[in-house]
């Protein structure tokens, strides 16, 4: 039996990855004869509306009084999904129903598919917003770049649950914390290296944000007309880019594309510090990292791997087929070798981070997430690998490794902690 086989069968049997299961035990919820009142009166009316009535005086109470503490609600317009693309809120939910299992799986986290028919940005946002007192966090999955980078950035700043963003903060976090172990092995030093990264979309802005925070200062960042750098673009186009940006809450007719040239922009005022211009086959000579989240299979060659620095670090991270296959780039000098998939060594996958990290949001009650927090969860990842077993084809802890969830909510315990110091 083929994958494709075994993945419909196997769906069709089970009619949905996820169901809703009661707390309270169905033996007595109604009143017995023997054993007098049920719970029933509790849990539903007449009981209830006492707890109604604490929550409505203090909404903190949802945490202690209903499952809020424990929901989170993954939110796909199914518009850019895996692979596979633009295929819809209904194509997107057997996808997020599997993530889902990861979540109760890795986590014990309830997290709720919400594939919803609405591609508008500010439909989107209006609807995230209005299914907060439900949810105690919210993942934000699979929706196009750059419509998904200014969703998440408004969301962060106004509501008070934490924002999520998978392509984002979930690559960025397991890269980094896979980088961090990949340049103890070839002992480089993040200040003194320089990093490519193929691809400007949510990941490849994500893995660009924290390399930044945490110390990378040589970075380049390509789209598909090249590197990235100040005024590499017409400034007559910057300049319209800066003045419908610095307007766009009183203009009406602010256009939200114009949010590509905001974050690339972004990019372009911190990095590429030389304003190195041209294509991946120039700006990766004599670099020491490449990144790959473009999208593209086979968009690296041997050649390209050559050019690189001494043990160069490669990280193609594109699925199903990544920038370079790893016995081609191994074969060209590449010292690591690591790609999206499971089936070759150095998985770096998303799943690893995302079950304890929304553990640790919840059990924490924190608000708003920022790349010092990303960052402390990394180095956590980063150090389960011990330097005993620290290889070439081993730089990245199992998806499920017990030690990940306790370590992740440490790390985040003594950020905290360091932040707000009694």
């Amino acid at each position: 039996m083929t994958l494709k086989e075994d993945a419909i069968n196997l769906h069709r049997l089970l009619r949905g990855k996820i169901e809703i299961s009661s707390r309270i035990s169905s033996d007595n919820i109604f009143e017995n004869s023997k054993e007098g009142r049920g719970t029933l009166s509790s849990i539903y009316t007449p009981g209830v509306a006492y707890v109604s009535n604490e929550i409505q005086k203090n909404k903190e109470l949802a945490y202690d009084y209903t499952s809020k503490w424990n929901n989170i609600a993954i939110v796909c317009d199914g518009m850019r999904v895996l692979g596979l693309g633009d295929i819809g809120p209904e194509g997107a939910l057997p996808v997020m129903e599997g993530k889902a299992v990861l979540f109760k799986t890795l986590g014990n986290v309830n997290a709720f598919p919400l594939c919803i028919s609405i591609k508008d940005k500010e439909e989107i946002i209006k609807f995230v917003k209005a299914i907060e007192p439900s949810f105690g966090a919210i993942n934000i999955e699979d929706i196009e770049s750059p419509k998904v980078l200014e969703i998440v950035e408004r969301l962060q700043k106004e509501m008070s649950i934490p924002i999520f963003h998978d392509d984002r903060h979930g690559t960025a976090v397991i890269t980094l914390a896979a980088l961090i172990n990949a340049l103890r092995i070839v002992q480089k030093n993040s200040k003194n290296v320089k990093v490519v990264i193929a691809g400007a979309g949510s990941a490849g802005y994500g893995i660009f944000k924290i390399l930044s925070r945490a110390g990378f200062e040589e970075i380049i960042v390509i789209d598909k007309k090249g590197a990235i750098y100040d005024w590499r673009d017409n400034k007559d186009n910057n300049e319209k880019v800066r003045n419908l940006e610095s307007n766009k809450q009183n203009d009406p007719k602010y256009d939200s594309n114009i949010i590509l040239n905001s974050f690339k922009r972004e990019i372009a005022l911190n990095s590429n510090p030389n304003k190195i211009a041209g294509n991946l086959e120039t700006a990766i000579k004599e670099s020491d990292i490449f990144i790959g989240t473009s999208g593209i299979g086979n968009l690296m060659n041997s050649q390209m791997v050559e050019s690189m620095k001494r043990d160069p670090i490669i990280f193609a991270l594109s699925n199903p087929t990544p920038e370079i296959l790893p016995d081609k780039a191994k074969s060209a000098g590449a010292r690591i070798m690591a790609t999206g998939r499971s089936d070759f060594p150095n998985q770096i996958n998303n799943a690893v981070v995302f079950p304890p990290i929304f553990r640790a949001l919840l059990d924490l009650r924190i608000r708003n997430l920022d790349e010092d927090i990303l960052i402390s969860v990394s180095k956590s990842i980063a150090d389960l690998v011990d330097i005993k077993h620290l290889n070439e084809e081993f730089i990245i802890p199992k998806i499920n490794d017990p030690r990940i969830l306790p370590v992740v909510t440490n790390s985040l315990k003594e950020y905290i902690l360091n932040q707000n110091p009694r």
